[in-house]
């Protein structure tokens, strides 16, 4: 797929379409003069005051008839009222739970990727997975993981239910971390520590210490192990944590994500009306 191809961002200036877009700019993956958005709430949003060329429009059908590439960055309930007919073009959706079969159905569309960033997208520190289906050309794929990799990290995954799988678990991006980082600052305030003492240690824990087992050697079975054998104090905070559930309670969550896309997958398999 060579630089001349228009590209379309339907839901651009919402958080993740936008973040899709400037990174993509930034990396040259995108160019501003061929990138056309679509947005009906914020357009010509700051974040893209560096890209002036970029053409705006609230109109769908223009959008359709101009775009080589679309990518559909709405929240899934807002798929229902997006009428395109997007035949010949290549479409990517970052939609959950909108399978490719109703993506090919609903666009007339059959070079269909469904791929999963995250809010980290943003600083490029997404990981993204993504399904295509059998008419995705080898050029087409190229592009996608260049997009996606402009954002973090990406993988092209062989079946759609990893996907959906993965939607509940990277997908979620920063809410797991965040939901940890919130239990330990509410334990600090329980304990009478200052919280701008507290707000730094939990940093320090969930967004400093834990770059410690961001590696090649990704091991975190091991680094587990290794507190537990040194039998101090984090040992001791570790057992109680796995005594009182704390895999359950997260495989628990994961099973409810998977769930929670099979449902919403399931009602946008239903054709309209």
């Amino acid at each position: 797929m060579d630089g001349s191809a228009v590209v379309g961002i339907v839901g651009g200036a919402g958080w993740l379409g936008s973040a899709i877009a400037t990174r993509g700019l930034s990396a040259g993956v995108l160019s501003s003069k061929s990138l056309l958005i679509i947005s009906s709430r914020s357009p010509r949003g700051n974040r893209f005051a560096n890209w002036p060329e970029i053409v705006w429009t609230a109109d769908n059908e223009e959008l359709s008839r101009r775009a080589d590439i679309v990518v559909l960055s709405v929240r899934p309930h807002q798929f229902r009222d997006i009428s395109l007919n997007l035949e010949g073009r290549l479409v990517i959706s970052v939609m959950a739970g909108i399978s490719l079969e109703t993506l090919k159905r609903r666009l007339n569309a059959d070079r269909i990727v469904r791929a999963m960033p995250n809010a980290a997208a943003e600083i490029g520190r997404s990981y993204s997975p993504w399904v295509a289906t059998g008419n995705v050309t080898a050029s087409d794929r190229l592009f996608v993981s260049s997009l996606m990799a402009a954002c973090g990290e990406e993988d092209e995954v062989g079946m759609e239910a990893h996907l959906d799988y993965l939607t509940g678990l990277s997908g979620s991006g920063p809410a797991f971390p965040a939901l940890l980082a919130s239990s330990m600052l509410s334990h600090a305030e329980t304990a009478g520590i200052p919280s701008h003492v507290a707000e730094k240690a939990v940093r320090g824990v969930v967004c400093g210490a834990s770059r410690l087992i961001d590696s090649d050697e990704f091991m975190p079975n091991s680094t587990v192990e290794s507190f537990l054998n040194y039998r101090g104090t984090t040992a001791a905070a570790l057992h109680e944590m796995i005594r009182a559930g704390f895999s359950d309670a997260v495989h628990a969550g994961l099973r409810a994500a998977a769930l929670s896309v099979a449902d919403m997958t399931a009602s946008a398999d239903k054709p309209a009306g």
